[in-house]
């Protein structure tokens, strides 16, 4: 994977103007207005999350899916549904996908089918601003009163368990919360000690944070995040062929631009 997200200096008004004209969508197949159900958790900022002024469900994945249903003519409906009940419930068929900053991974791969990838970061360690214990995965394993914040079955989970920890998915220093948010949260409070991110949304945090938080360490790995399908769906290849588009013509770029760099997140 790459050090983080390429991003070009495109503005994001470049991302949202026009780049899904004629031209980028002329090789594209046209679904001819076809609904598809989109599943979402809404509690990953900046990929997708509530935002508070407005309350409305804002992010990286909702202007890329804006994009890809222009191209591909499709009418999306989003569904929120919470992370643990994501996979299962498309694989099941009971939505035709989902986003929320999914990683590909070989055993998710057996039960959903996934899109190209549209994002690669890299696994941080994100930490309270005046942190001084520990300064790399080391120390903060070495040191057993640290607890890091992790929703189960996530990356961040198995990074920590398994590449912090000892392997042990019961052991006590990895604190559990029903969405990421929540343990972001907890570390502003004191009540955990390091949240694993990765690396695009960390340095989002950071930047918003005014010097509350900060990333110390080396990455701990790289991820790829895609979207997810039915086994065999005939979405794949569509969604594949938009988000190639979108590459290739700099809207990836420019949507990086806009949520990791000019959006602010709050709290």
């Amino acid at each position: 994977m790459k050090k983080y997200v390429a991003i070009a200096a495109l503005s994001a008004a470049a991302a949202l103007a026009g780049l899904a004209g004629p031209a980028a969508a002329q090789d594209l197949p046209d679904l001819g207005g076809r609904e598809v159900v989109v599943a979402t958790e809404n509690a990953y900022p900046p990929l997708q999350f509530v935002e508070p002024s407005s309350g409305e469900a804002v992010g990286w994945e909702y202007d890329a899916m804006a994009e890809i249903a222009e191209r591909l003519n499709i009418e999306v409906v989003y569904e929120t549904t919470s992370w643990d009940a994501m996979i299962p419930a498309v694989s099941e068929g009971q939505y035709d996908m989902g986003m929320t900053g999914i990683t590909i991974r070989e055993d998710r791969a057996e039960v959903v089918d996934f899109s190209a990838p549209y994002m690669t970061s890299q696994m941080v360690m994100l930490v309270r601003g005046d942190e001084e214990r520990f300064a790399d995965a080391a120390s903060f394993a070495a040191d057993d009163d640290l607890l890091v914040a992790a929703q189960p079955g996530t990356t961040p989970f198995y990074v920590a368990v398994y590449d912090l920890l000892d392997g042990d998915e019961a052991n006590p220093r990895v604190a559990l919360f029903e969405t990421f948010g929540a343990g972001v949260q907890a570390l502003r409070a004191g009540d955990v000690d390091m949240v694993l991110t990765d690396g695009t949304a960390g340095e989002g945090y950071v930047a918003a944070s005014e010097g509350a938080l900060k990333i110390v360490g080396e990455p701990l790995g790289t991820e790829q995040f895609g979207f997810i399908f039915p086994k065999g769906s005939d979405l794949v290849a569509p969604i594949d062929a938009a988000i190639a588009s979108m590459e290739a013509d700099g809207t990836l770029a420019a949507l990086n631009q806009r949520w990791f760099l000019d959006y602010k997140m709050g709290g």
